[in-house]
């Protein structure tokens, strides 16, 4: 699975942009936006251009596709528009290809007053797959590696940098690098900048190789942003140009599918940031407890050791003398908790023999029954003041196997 999460997306040929007024006054950003997207549209060409360049990346094996909208400065509530749900909805699906969002913010002179990831917008936000943040002066990169990669529900993940500037704008400590790592964000090589102009491939060579030393090959991504379809490349033939950077072979195999895959799967967890999530509860339905009914359900009920079906299914009387095709079941006495599904779960929770009834008396545990219902029961194990060594010695005396 190979991974392209920069793919430009061109300005609509019809856009609507929402103005402030007294009807649209108190209502929420996401209302706006979503009566500003009904009127983005894309024209039949930039469709077309656009389904081009996806079925060539799809030959060339890349199977996760992200349609990157940049915008700069800040996000404005009032004025933003979310493009790529219209644009979604006039491409045709392909089967066994994710379609992925992503918003990149230019931060620039104008972002230190603000630069719109704020809690007021994180309705808005929360529409993207994907966040990411392109700085351009040493005050921005500060800000997105160590404020903006904290965990939260407008975490960026993705740092662009502007490989192909005459000179990177600012410095690349160790500090900012691994600190923005270490919380979960990557860095972005484009490969396109070394494929246009003598200039800028000599900007990109210098300052992607700068990235490489810093991060140590730890946390990169590489993606096309490729504006024509002439400059895509396959994902082999991209690990070879990371080569040439002083990677190794399998940081350039990473770049490009694991973590990528790992950078979506954390993106995720802005939805959830703060969520309040139930403990899950098993109910089985009445025709699956026959099914249950095969197997040998180990219960404990107060001290005395039960079954609520044997093999053939017809129930066994709740006494010490209960027994499976004319066995005893014995339970092994550090059993701390055990449920109808421990069997699915851990074979090595309990184990069930069959023999001689052994007596459990000297077993230095007692078994506290909480709750018995139907199926199911809970069972806890409470230590009392004889040891392991001392209930070994007793069972030595007596000729009992551990």
């Amino acid at each position: 699975m190979f991974f392209d999460l920069s793919i430009p997306v061109p300005t609509p040929a019809t856009q609507f942009q929402p103005q402030s007024s007294k009807k649209n006054k108190g209502k929420q950003p996401v209302v706006q936006s979503q009566v500003a997207q009904q009127n983005v549209a894309f024209s039949p060409v930039q469709i077309s251009k656009l389904e081009s360049r996806i079925d060539l990346l799809v030959r060339l094996g890349y199977t996760v596709i992200a349609f990157n909208q940049t915008i700069k400065s800040k996000v404005d509530s009032k004025g933003h528009v979310n493009v790529l749900d219209p644009l979604l909805k006039q491409l045709k699906p392909r089967p066994g290809v994710i379609f992925l969002k992503r918003l990149t913010i230019v931060l620039d002179e104008d972002s230190e007053k603000g630069n719109g990831l704020t809690a007021s917008n994180s309705s808005l936000l929360a529409l993207y797959d994907l966040l990411a943040l392109h700085p351009t002066n040493q005050t921005a990169l500060s800000s997105a590696c160590l404020t903006h990669t904290q965990p939260s529900a407008l975490t960026t993940h993705i740092i662009s940098l502007p490989l192909t500037a005459p000179r990177l704008p600012f410095r690349l400590k160790h500090t900012l690098i691994r600190t923005a790592i270490k919380n979960g964000a990557v860095f972005e090589i484009n490969y396109a900048g070394a494929l246009h102009g003598e200039d800028e491939r000599r900007n990109w060579w210098a300052s992607a190789r700068e990235l490489a030393r810093v991060s140590k090959g730890k946390g990169l991504i590489v993606s096309g942003d490729a504006e024509a379809n002439t400059d895509l490349r396959a994902p082999r033939d991209v690990g070879n140009l990371l080569t040439l950077l002083g990677l190794a072979q399998n940081l350039t195999h990473d770049a490009s599918t694991v973590t990528p895959k790992s950078l979506v799967l954390r993106a995720q967890t802005r939805r959830t940031y703060r969520a309040i999530l139930s403990e899950p509860t098993l109910i089985m339905p009445a025709g699956e407890r026959s099914t249950l009914a095969s197997e040998p359900i180990v219960a404990v009920k107060l001290g005395v050791l039960a079954s609520t079906s044997d093999i053939s299914g017809s129930p066994i009387p709740d006494r010490p003398d209960a027994r499976v095709n004319g066995s005893s079941l014995q339970i092994r006495p550090d059993l701390e908790t055990l449920s109808p599904l421990a069997h699915l779960t851990s074979t090595s929770a309990a184990s069930v023999h069959t023999g001689t009834p052994k007596s459990t008396a000297g077993y230095g545990a007692k078994r506290l029954f909480d709750s018995l219902d139907g199926d199911e029961a809970t069972v806890r194990m409470m230590q009392t003041t004889d040891t392991e060594s001392t209930i070994k010695k007793k069972r030595a005396k007596t000729g009992q196997n551990i």
